[in-house]
């Protein structure tokens, strides 16, 4: 299995991303809207928020989805043991496949952290 470059995938979607508010400027600020507010701190803070997400993205298995929640939710404060714990919770509930897609979660953990000059 080759090993995926999350730190890229993360620059790569952000990059894509702008295309699309380019082409579908009323689909993307909706959706920015909802990810702003579903974020916002409530009687969850953010950190949370972005651990959830995290673990639905493994549950999913999406590789960028999990590029973008370890970046967001280590800029949102969360350490390496809330993060590998969120990994646990979504093996969890989603079994085999949920640990495949913890490791890609471990290891795009440990290239943010490598690359602390990544703005976060």
């Amino acid at each position: 299995m080759q090993a995926t470059d999350h730190i890229n995938t993360y620059q790569k979607l952000q990059d894509l991303s702008a295309k699309l508010i380019s082409e579908i400027p009323e689909t993307m600020a909706g959706f920015g809207e909802l990810h702003v507010n579903a974020v916002a701190k409530g009687a969850l803070d953010n950190k949370t928020k972005e651990l959830i997400a995290l673990s639905i993205a493994i549950s999913v298995r999406c590789n960028g989805c999990i590029a973008f929640h370890v970046h967001d939710a280590l800029k949102a404060g969360a350490n390496r043991q809330e993060i590998v714990e969120t990994i646990g919770v979504a093996i969890l509930m989603g079994g085999g496949p949920s640990m495949v897609y913890g490791c890609e979660a471990l290891e795009a953990l440990e290239q943010f952290e490598l690359n602390q000059d990544l703005p976060l």
